[in-house]
């Protein structure tokens, strides 16, 4: 199984917890602003890694915890420089030169690991990458089950429990640094938060400060080579002549995806799970797919589909299932086998899409996965019998397969449980209480033509931001309208507020009439939403939507409901926070 994605589509743990899982081995590669790190798995263990930071090595590690002094260290790495060809890993020459036990040296190695996954547990954007053809373990990894016979394989759910308890730790002290900003936020290299502990550190593990340590300490890691798309193209596509994986090699590398609608938010950005023994078109549709912003998972086991498709419903990701099409000898990929694995999925996940891959020519084929309950059909380039355009529809393939999987994804963004799902992960983010009404504000305008935000005070109610008022809903939230309504008992207002449940239906209140309708405009039917924003019990806001000058369509309520209830939780978590960081007089 190989895959590639982001990190805002699917976090580090989840990737880690599933690499475990499934048992795979390969080395899994994490770009983030800071840099590059890698994590190498030997089935479903971690037996190596390199940290982003090229300071951070072994060396330094057993300085920190006081194993070895810091001359012990300036000496082997000395003793390393003028070994020539006869260069050892620092970790050889320390152990063989009786510098450090084998149990200590372990335990280095075993933090150095951890300091990677903790490390990387702090980066919210950046992508990753499993390359399962290749599993380079670093110098110092590769000396113990080489030299001593003694594996490395620490325990994927154990290291990630500890690095996780530091992460909490220093996140709830407010010593955590995230990488949430973009590049030119953040100064490459911030000295003084780096003393103060706010980027993670060998600190973090309980050793000595690593700030007393020489940093121009050489690089004793071989390294992970990064195979270029070049190397990919020649190794998988063997069977192309060489104009073609040239033509090939220029697509993937011009592919800039297909524009995007101006209403990003009413799209679900799809996850697709290709079931697939062709490395090379799982490699393309791969590339092509990481252009579009759509996280994809490829794999020839059939075993690894569950705990994959598992993972993502659990991320309330909607997945999408592509089978290949039958290989030419019907062995491992046969048409009975596809066909039983069809029936398999649909029983056991009736809200995820299948599209099945298929040849031209096998329409019995294709009309027997439509009969299946496959969502689509789409025709697999093939070389049989069109030998002189098999390129050419290769090419037209990969342009059209990220096209139609975010024309899904618009469709299945359009549904009220996805703009509800958008909307929670939306709250979820949110850190400040301002910005709390904005995105319930936000949720309701993706249902109705016009919204608005009414604060509630003591005597009234004020208007604040609008969607669909003052401008078209492709503008977003316009200035706040700044004009009173009166609050009275009698009043479908004062009703909400004091009943605290949302209101959608006909009314001719004469307060929504005389002061509202005034105010902005009646909509063609006097069909009215109003959601009451709630927290520390009492009502903050009420949203306000209609259908503007449409007829009205059905709404569910209770769904918003559900929204406007979380979005409570979070106003009064931020509100607290806010209160605990405020200094005391």
């Amino acid at each position: 199984m190989s895959f590639t994605g982001d990190l805002e589509h699917l976090s580090i743990v989840d990737v880690i917890q599933l690499l475990h899982a499934t048992r795979k081995s390969g080395t899994l590669t994490v770009k983030g602003r800071k840099g590059e790190s890698q994590l190498v798995f030997n089935d479903g263990y971690i037996i190596s890694a390199n940290h982003y930071d090229n300071s951070l090595r072994i060396g330094n590690i057993l300085v920190e915890a006081g194993v070895i002094a810091a001359e012990t260290l300036s000496a082997a790495l000395d003793e390393q420089r003028n070994a020539g060809s006869n260069r050892r890993p620092l970790i050889a020459t320390l152990i063989e030169g009786g510098k450090v036990g084998k149990d200590d040296a372990y335990r280095g190695l075993e933090a150095l690991i951890e300091l990677t996954v903790v490390e990387i547990l702090t980066w919210k954007r950046g992508s990753f990458n499993l390359d399962v053809t290749n599993v380079t373990v670093s110098d110092e990894y590769r000396y113990f089950p080489e030299k001593l016979h003694e594996e490395i394989t620490l325990h994927t759910e154990n290291v990630l429990m500890d690095a996780l308890r530091i992460y909490d730790e220093k996140k709830h002290g407010g010593l955590l640094l995230e990488d949430e900003l973009e590049d030119e936020d953040i100064p490459a290299h911030d000295a003084a938060a780096e003393a103060a502990g706010m980027i993670i550190s060998a600190d973090d593990l309980g050793l000595a400060d690593v700030d007393s340590l020489e940093k121009a300490i050489p690089q004793v890691f071989s390294g992970l080579e990064d195979r270029t798309p070049q190397l990919k193209i020649q190794e998988l596509g063997a069977d192309l002549s060489e104009k073609e994986q040239e033509e090939l090699l220029d697509f993937l590398g011009s592919y800039a995806g297909t524009p995007k609608e101006g209403n990003e938010r009413a799209e679900a950005i799809p996850s697709l799970v290709f079931f697939s023994a062709d490395e090379l078109m799982a490699y393309c549709v791969t590339t092509v797919c990481r252009q579009e912003g759509i996280f994809v998972f490829a794999t020839t086991e059939e075993q690894d589909l569950d705990p994959i498709i598992e993972q993502l419903l659990a991320k309330n990701s909607q997945p999408v299932l592509i089978l290949d099409a039958p290989d030419s000898i019907g062995v491992r990929f046969s048409p009975q086998k596809l066909e039983g694995l069809r029936q398999q999925k649909k029983k056991a996940y009736p809200r995820i899409a299948t599209l099945q891959l298929v040849p031209p020519s096998d329409y019995v084929f294709a009309l027997d996965s439509l009969r299946d309950g496959v969502r689509a059909v789409l025709p697999r380039p093939v070389r049989e019998g069109r030998e002189g355009t098999f390129l050419e529809d290769t090419l037209r393939f990969l342009g059209t397969l990220p096209s139609y999987l975010r024309a899904m994804g618009r469709e299945q963004g359009r549904t009220p449980t996805a703009r509800i799902a958008h909307g929670l992960t939306a709250l979820r983010r949110l850190e400040r209480p301002q910005d709390v009404a904005l995105s319930l504000l936000q949720s309701v305008a993706e249902v109705f033509d016009r919204s608005l935000t009414l604060i509630v005070q003591e005597k009234g109610l004020i208007a604040e931001r609008s969607i669909g008022i003052r401008g078209g809903r492709e503008e977003g939230a316009t200035p706040p309208l700044r004009f009173a309504i009166p609050l009275e008992r009698a009043s479908l207002f004062s009703e909400v507020i004091e009943k605290t449940g949302a209101f959608f239906g006909r009314t001719d209140d004469e307060i929504v009439v005389r002061h509202l309708f005034t105010a902005i405009g009646a909509p063609l039917r006097p069909t009215v939403f109003l959601l009451p924003l709630r927290g520390f019990g009492k009502t903050i806001s009420l949203i306000y939507g209609d259908f503007g000058q449409r007829e009205p369509s059905p709404v569910q309520v209770d769904m918003l409901e559900i929204l406007a209830g979380e979005a409570g939780l979070v106003l009064e978590n931020a509100l607290y926070h806010r209160k605990r960081e405020k200094p005391t007089p």
